[in-house]
Order: structure tokens, then C-alpha cells, then sequence
């Protein structure tokens, strides 16, 4: 069993929570689960209604879309990583399904734990947003790549 005092040190390690208070830090560990997930097993289900943002504390999880052609990996997070925010700060249903990659200890924060915590720590809310832009530059990225490649197929116009 992990301390409140190890966990709020493997907190304030993450970007995230870096610059918050410790006491404050010590508050969002122990309002929060810790939860363990084995190599395979879904953390959450891209299509569902998100109730829970979770942080890696360690571990592998990989980030899997649906298509017509079948689940495509889009990312691989790791230690220190956010995942599942997304669906619980614009209320849609989860825009990827997480899986464990490897055993998962992640710290599960409920939709409304989460999102107190963001408006009253100002510092948090930022550094989301940074997290949240430079997944936006990659993904545009990725997807430009991958619109030059079907052009150099002959695939698009």
C-alpha cells in the first residue's frame, strides 16, 4: 500500500501539479483513487460519457480510435501523462479508448474533483492548456503527413 506522503511526492513530479501548493497537492491524492490496471485491460472505452480524468503514475496505456477499417493506435502515454480529460472538460463522450499497455497505476480524479481543482488552481488550468495545445500541434502534424502521403499516392486531390 502507497503512503498519502509518497503519493503527493509522485503528484508534484508531474508538470501538472508541479507548481500547486503541496498542501493542495496533498488534498487532490487524498480525494483520489488509486487504481491498477493489467496489460490489456481498458481504462476507458472511447464512445462512453467520461466521469474520471486519470494521471499515469506509472506504466504504459495506449491511446486507440475506432475506424471503419478498425482500431487504430494514435498514441502511447506514459508516466506523468493525463489521459481521459478531454470528454470530462467539454462534456462529450470519450474521444479514444485507453488501454494498459503494461501494468497501469494510475490516479483516478472524478469529472467534478477535476474540474474544482482547475478552477481553483489557475496554475493547472494553464499548464492543461499547454498539454492540450502542443497534442493539437502534433495531431495536425500527423494528419498533414498523412494528407501529403495520399497525395503522393494519387489518392486525394
Amino acid at each position: 500500500m502507497v503512503s498519502l506522503k509518497e503519493e503527493v511526492e509522485t503528484l508534484r513530479q508531474i508538470p501538472l501539479f508541479a507548481k500547486v501548493d503541496p498542501t493542495k497537492v496533498k488534498l487532490l491524492a487524498f480525494t483520489s483513487e488509486r487504481v491498477t490496471y493489467q496489460p490489456g485491460q481498458i481504462v476507458c472505452q472511447q464512445g462512453e460519457m467520461g466521469d474520471a480524468a486519470y494521471v499515469i503514475i506509472n506504466g504504459e496505456a495506449q491511446v486507440l480510435i475506432d475506424t471503419p477499417s478498425g482500431q487504430i493506435n494514435v498514441a502511447t502515454m506514459k508516466k506523468n501523462d493525463v489521459v481521459g480529460e478531454i470528454a470530462i472538460l467539454i462534456n462529450i463522450p470519450r474521444t479514444a479508448t485507453i488501454r494498459a499497455e503494461s501494468e497501469l497505476i494510475t490516479l483516478r480524479i472524478t469529472k467534478d474533483h477535476f474540474l474544482s481543482t482547475l478552477s481553483e488552481f489557475p496554475e493547472i488550468s494553464v499548464e492543461m492548456m499547454r498539454v492540450l495545445a502542443e497534442r493539437l500541434v502534433r495531431t495536425t502534424d500527423e494528419l498533414q503527413k498523412a494528407k501529403e502521403q495520399l497525395q503522393n499516392a494519387g489518392l486525394t486531390d
